[in-house]
């Protein structure tokens, strides 16, 4: 271990890249000129401020701890963080932040559990493109607090967990399109803290799902009326009888256009011949079902239109 820089304390562990200043009581992040530093640990301390400048000495940040500080929204400067353009990873855990600060893109990893947040609208992560897990458990948020739109700007986000959701009892829409979700980063129960009588719509469009997990609808009674799930790698396994358990007398419009289905899958097929069912359209253009063997009563679920496939496999809008 190197020794400590003048305006560290004694206790502070130093490394090649690394400084930690964990549970010693610090009030104020110290000011530092190192560019050579990657990682800041400053953990269970007394911090309730930091400045618009505190981190400008450091411009090649890539880890900062921050969990159980004191810092709220009055002592956080809304840009602290905006200027460190390699941070990868923040931990933010055990604070009392209520409003969402600036983060850089360069963003990978977000920790804001257990905190005082009153809301996450679109903006909340604007910019967040490389982002690939949000955590916010912990925090109460309602679903007046959260924006339909809140996560469409996470463009690589890699996995929706249990909680994120958790007191949004009456959300009607959420969007998590373009995306970076796959099948085993989807979490099964991930929706389980939406009541049944909660969200109607839910977009996935534009991600990389291969199957949709048995029961991960079943507790939504009557369920979701849309559900877009265009864009993404589904086959004919991925969707199995019961991946929409739980959705079929509430599903309006199931949108599984431009995946890599084969044939219907059974999924689809277990939502037909039920005289309670409201699905009025759905979607399978663009796949890579061969028509000819699409059997007559393959939509009889549906009230209105069907989308099937254009053209048989190996001709134009297979």
């Amino acid at each position: 271990m190197k020794q400590a820089m003048p305006s560290l304390p004694t206790s502070c562990l130093l490394a090649q890249t690394a400084i930690a200043c964990n549970n010693i009581k610090m009030k104020h992040v110290p000011a530092l000129t190192d560019p050579s530093l990657t990682t800041f640990y400053l953990a269970e301390n007394e911090i309730a401020k930091i400045p618009g400048h505190t981190f400008l000495g450091l411009p090649n940040l890539e880890w900062l701890a921050l969990s159980k500080n004191k810092l709220d929204t009055q002592g956080l400067h809304p840009h602290a963080f905006k200027n460190l353009m390699w941070l990868k990873y923040l931990n933010l855990d055990r604070n009392s932040q209520s409003t969402v600060p600036a983060w850089p893109d360069s963003q990978q990893e977000l920790q804001l559990n257990d905190n005082l947040l009153q809301g996450l609208q679109r903006s909340s992560f604007q910019g967040l493109s490389h982002l690939l897990t949000l955590e916010v458990e912990g925090n109460q948020l309602h679903d007046k607090d959260i924006s339909p739109l809140a996560f469409q700007p996470l463009h690589s986000l890699l996995y929706v967990t249990e909680s994120v959701l958790k007191g949004s009892h009456s959300l009607s829409m959420l969007v998590f399109n373009n995306n970076r979700l796959q099948e085993d980063q989807l979490a099964p129960r991930a929706w389980i803290d939406l009541p049944p009588q909660g969200l109607q719509c839910l977009m996935l469009h534009h991600s990389l799902i291969k199957c949709i997990s048995g029961y991960m609808f079943a507790h939504m009674k009557p369920g979701l009326g849309f559900l877009h799930l265009s864009h993404n790698r589904l086959c004919a396994d991925g969707v199995h009888g019961m991946s929409f358990h739980g959705l079929r007398a509430s599903l309006a419009e199931l949108l599984l256009d431009h995946n890599h289905l084969q044939t219907i899958p059974r999924g689809h097929l277990g939502l037909k011949g039920l005289q309670n069912s409201n699905l009025i359209s759905s979607h399978l253009e663009n796949n890579l079902i061969d028509q000819r063997r699409i059997t007559p009563t393959a939509f009889s679920c549906s009230q209105a239109s069907e989308h099937g496939p254009p053209a048989p496999a190996g001709e134009e809008g297979s």
